[in-house]
């Protein structure tokens, strides 16, 4: 090839590149089908060449909006929606290229987060804990809501902040709801029902993870309570390196003995757990969302907390902050689910979860002591699990202000004489059992020994005693791993596992 000839290719080259890099680029959230939340100033975002000059329509608007492109390539501008409106909408974004988004809807938009029975999905996947929801053949058959998007994150980790996820928008259909979260579908599926507005919901959870991977790295840095949680990542990664350099000088050697013969090997490369590790999660699996304009969020986890839940009391909290403070959208609703009964958690992880409540402002606890499962830390029904927590945010967030939407939460505690009166929120109905007798409830004197007490209903309250505590002190409500309480409000929603006493007990996995 001629010296003419090579000029002009890399000419090509360096032109078809340049096309390419000026082409503006949006973020997977942005994108055909997308709900945008209503009455509310929304991002648009992506990427373009420096200094691009970007035309873009909204099609609720007469006039075009036009905005450039800063130096490093990134663009973000803040535009108004109106009132939610099933109308699906189009936006056209125009540069040296042209993208125009179809299906667009005005509605409610809920981040849907936290550990295993987030991700749940309402289908069944064989030979996996993915067992499917109570009647998912049929849950999956009915759900044709097209006005009810749905966008899964893909699970990633990483060890600095991204700028996008891995994921697109689809309506919701027997095809698409398969593989969704089961508890974010239920949850936006009886919003939807109620407020007949579109429903744009989230999904970025991943099982097995701690709150901590879910919380930014400075967040935990600044905190010195939360250093522990570093220090011990950094042994297991340490653990991990030197698993692996054992792992190489094995496998050299194995290699020589074996004249370089692979299939004769048997050492076997130790495994890293990606999602283990405090912040990777934030990183790559939230923080790319947070220029997207929601409503709230709801979240469920803590099993993996159950080890320190003495800590999580400050963790959460400060997850949610963190949550708050990134998104820029003041304190938006959070509303997250307390664990359900399984024989390897403990009682200290729910009580860090009822704490929480007066901790984290606008948040709202759903209690599920009467749909757990011993022996599946994955309980199926997770359609109570959804409706709960739709109660929540329709009297909290959409103002149905008559709705009762918590069963009864321990508030304060008289003694009188060789008994004690405990007094509950949210129990103005009136307070109902299941059965004969009230169970799960014991009490203590000085001692701090507890033993099972008689407990009957008084109007809202419960009248607690026992023949071998003259002089109590202190009821436990529900106190173990796997408790089978039946106390409710005659809205039929359970209490919350609780003790009146703040005696110092080292928590175990099966306390």
């Amino acid at each position: 090839m001629n010296c003419t000839k090579k000029v002009l290719v890399l000419l090509l080259v360096l032109t078809t590149n340049l096309v390419a890099i000026s082409q503006i680029k949006l973020p997977s959230l942005v994108g055909n089908n997308m709900v945008l939340q209503q009455n509310s100033k929304v991002n648009l975002w992506g990427w373009a060449a420096p200094n691009e000059k970007i035309n873009i329509q909204l099609g609720w608007l007469n006039s075009k909006l036009e905005i450039t492109a800063k130096p490093d390539g990134t663009w973000k501008t803040t535009v108004e929606t109106p009132k939610a409106s099933e109308k699906p909408y189009i936006i056209v974004l125009e540069a040296s290229n042209k993208i125009v988004l179809k299906n667009v809807l005005i509605g409610e938009v809920w981040i849907c987060s936290g550990q295993s029975n987030m991700y749940f999905p309402v289908g069944k996947e064989d030979k996996t804990w993915k067992t499917g929801v109570v009647n998912y053949e049929e849950e999956i058959k009915n759900a044709n809501f097209p006005n009810i998007r749905l966008f899964t994150v893909l699970t990633k980790a990483s060890p600095k902040p991204l700028d996008d996820v891995t994921g697109i928008w689809a309506e919701c259909s027997p095809e698409s709801i398969k593989n969704f979260s089961a508890v974010a579908y239920f949850y936006g599926r009886d919003l939807y029902q109620k407020l007949n507005i579109p429903i744009g919901l989230i999904s970025s959870s991943w099982g097995g993870t701690k709150a901590e991977a879910w919380t930014a790295q400075n967040v935990l840095e600044e905190n010195p309570d939360f250093l522990s949680i570093l220090e011990n990542d950094a042994k297991n990664e340490k653990t991990y390196q030197e698993k692996l350099e054992k792992y190489y000088s094995d496998f050299k050697t194995e290699r020589i003995a074996n004249n370089n013969d692979l299939t004769k090997s048997e050492v076997k490369k130790p495994k890293k757990e990606d999602n283990k590790t405090s912040y990777v999660l934030y990183n790559a699996m939230l923080y790319p969302l947070t220029n997207y304009t929601i409503k709230g969020a709801i979240w469920y986890q803590g099993e993996s907390n159950a080890e320190s839940a003495i800590l999580y009391r400050s963790l959460f909290p400060a997850m949610v902050k963190n949550w708050r403070n990134v998104w820029n959208q003041g304190d938006f609703p959070f509303y997250y689910v307390q664990i359900a009964p399984h024989k390897g958690q403990n009682a200290f992880i729910r009580e860090a979860q009822l704490l929480s409540l007066k901790t984290i402002p606008s948040s709202g606890m759903v209690v599920t002591t009467d749909v757990g499962d011993a022996n599946n830390i994955h309980p199926i029904d997770k359609q109570t699990v959804g409706h709960r927590l739709a109660l929540i945010a329709r009297a909290k967030t959409y103002n149905e202000n008559k709705l009762v939407y918590s069963g009864p939460i321990y508030n304060q505690m008289k003694i009188k004489k060789d008994r004690i009166q405990l007094f509950f929120d949210y129990a103005d109905s009136g307070l109902v059992k299941t059965g004969d007798v009230l169970k799960e409830f014991e009490i203590a004197g000085d001692d701090k020994k507890f033993f099972p007490a008689d407990a009957k209903i008084d109007g809202k309250t419960i009248i607690v005693s026992s023949k071998e505590v003259k002089n109590p002190v202190a009821v436990r409500f529900a106190w173990r791993a796997v408790p089978e309480p039946n106390l409710f409000n005659k809205e039929n929603l359970p209490a919350s596992p609780f003790r009146t006493d703040d005696w110092v007990i080292e928590p175990t996995k099966k306390e």
